[in-house]
């Protein structure tokens, strides 16, 4: 795993960003899911999974918001082996959402987004605009050099986050913990026959 999204822990962010209630969120919020089974994929040729800092903070920050690690696993930088594990876990039935650490940097052995992309049946693009916002605070406008990413695989949350630690940390802290169980519970939503829109009107004037 390259260190893309290693200069976030050159800068010490503060998790300040308050989560606000918003009238009419329990309409907005009728089906998230309240426990998530996660699954966590590293992606790295250096580390291993006991040397996994990154994977490590994954698990313990989505345990802490009360959702539960079903299954956690550490691949190479290789465009299969990437694609098999996220393919594999959205398949399974106890998970709910993917989080992946690593190869979402520029340089050759960075091949996240490309094995990941292909199994998106939707995109997810205000995921990436957002941390990309946020980690400006940190390491400035080395953020263009971060192609973190997320979208809908098979039903299911995927989330691909830089290496660093702090980069975990301030997706999973911020933003994933906060919108994956609204996002695990619209994307598996059955047609009820009423609307083809799921929701889409409420979740765009959000």
């Amino acid at each position: 795993m390259s260190d893309d999204g290693d200069d976030h822990e050159n800068g010490a962010h503060e998790h300040g960003h308050d989560h606000h209630e918003h009238e009419g969120d329990h309409d907005h919020h009728a089906h998230d899911l309240e426990e998530l089974g996660i699954a966590v994929l590293t992606v790295s040729s250096s580390r291993s999974i006991n040397e996994d800092p990154s994977g490590a903070a994954i698990a313990e920050l989505v345990e802490e918001a009360g959702h539960t690690v079903v299954v956690r696993e550490l691949v190479g930088d290789d465009y299969d082996s990437v694609q098999d594990a996220v393919d594999r876990f959205v398949g399974r039935e106890d998970t709910d959402c993917v989080v992946t650490t690593g190869g979402t940097g520029v340089t050759p052995d960075d091949v996240t987004v490309e094995a990941v992309e292909p199994l998106f049946e939707k995109e997810l693009p205000g995921f990436g605009e957002l941390f990309r916002s946020l980690s400006v605070e940190d390491i400035g406008t080395r953020v263009v050099g971060t192609r973190a990413t997320a979208g809908i695989a098979d039903g299911v949350p995927v989330f691909c986050l830089p290496g660093s630690e702090s980069a975990v940390r301030l997706a999973v802290d911020d933003i994933v913990v906060a919108e994956a169980p609204h996002l695990a519970g619209l994307a598996r939503r059955e047609d009820d026959g009423k609307e083809n829109d799921d929701g889409e009107e409420t979740d765009e004037g959000a």
